[in-house]
């Protein structure tokens, strides 16, 4: 996608990635290659990275949602891609691999809430993909599977994001088995949050997104950073220290303040009030 791509207008496509920015707030951003199941190549992750990017530097929006177009969310890479770098160099794979790094690590990053709408098998990659996501809205006809060492390779970009999902003991099952497993199992380890028939998905996504648009912005914001910055500390003088610091900015903020002064006037905050119907 061209860096001069405007993404103020409410639809931008770009095959075989869309983009579209409602009302709202609300980001979407479509893998939009059913006849290959949604797999990727080099031209899709520069396409996505390209997105991720815009979208965090863009005030209008208030979260994203990854989601993908016919039966199958993403089959993880593209053959073809795949059969490139057979005949790659070791740098040029090292500087391949490290686009998707890049990638992966500018979407668990985004400072908006992130959603992925999974429908269908999610394989390899796309295991990363949903594990960099905040909230994971499954149909029950979802798969997922960390199909790498069937060919001789290992999931070791998407690893520190899909570890940090369902945990270390999950991942020395299902990284080293390859073995399929449901949307009810991703569920109760922790990668799925919300399972529902497919039918259903949208109305199940769209609760998400309207709990996610009452709430302020910035708190949001300050939220998503605390969880990654806490999540492995160690909970000593320093950690109370610069949580209690956290606290402290936020109720003397702009939106804190409004926050409080309406929850005891009891009426919506501002940020509820000027969003769009």
């Amino acid at each position: 996608m061209s860096d001069s791509t405007d993404m103020s207008n409410s639809e931008v496509v770009s095959e075989p990635v869309l983009y579209q920015l409602d009302q709202r707030g609300v980001a979407t951003v479509t893998l939009n290659n059913p006849e290959k199941h949604n797999a990727f190549d080099d031209v899709i992750i520069a396409q996505l990275t390209s997105l991720f990017t815009q979208i965090n530097q863009d005030q209008n929006v208030k979260l994203m949602v990854l989601a993908a177009n016919g039966k199958n969310f993403s089959a993880g890479g593209d053959l073809n891609w795949m059969k490139r770098m057979v005949d790659f160099s070791y740098q040029e794979n090292l500087a391949d691999a490290r686009k998707l790094a890049v990638m992966l690590q500018t979407l668990n990053t985004l400072s908006v809430p992130t959603i992925a709408r999974v429908q269908g098998a999610a394989y390899g990659g796309a295991v990363g993909l949903a594990s960099c996501c905040d909230m994971v809205v499954a149909s029950d006809n979802a798969s997922f599977c960390l199909s790498e060492v069937k060919v001789g390779i290992a999931p070791a970009t998407i690893s520190p994001y899909v570890i940090a999902a369902i945990g270390a003991r999950a991942c020395r099952r299902y990284f080293l088995t390859a073995e399929r497993f449901s949307a009810d199992t991703a569920r109760s380890l922790g990668l799925v949050s919300e399972v529902t028939a497919l039918e259903q998905l949208d109305d199940i996504l769209e609760k998400f997104i309207v709990a996610l648009l009452a709430n302020s912005p910035n708190a949001i914001k300050i939220s998503k950073q605390l969880i990654s910055q806490v999540a492995h500390c160690s909970i000593d003088e320093q950690l109370m220290n610069e949580t209690s610091d956290v606290i402290a900015r936020l109720r003397a903020s702009e939106q804190g303040q409004e926050g409080l002064n309406a929850f005891f006037e009891k009426r919506s905050p501002s940020w509820q009030q000027n969003s769009p119907e």
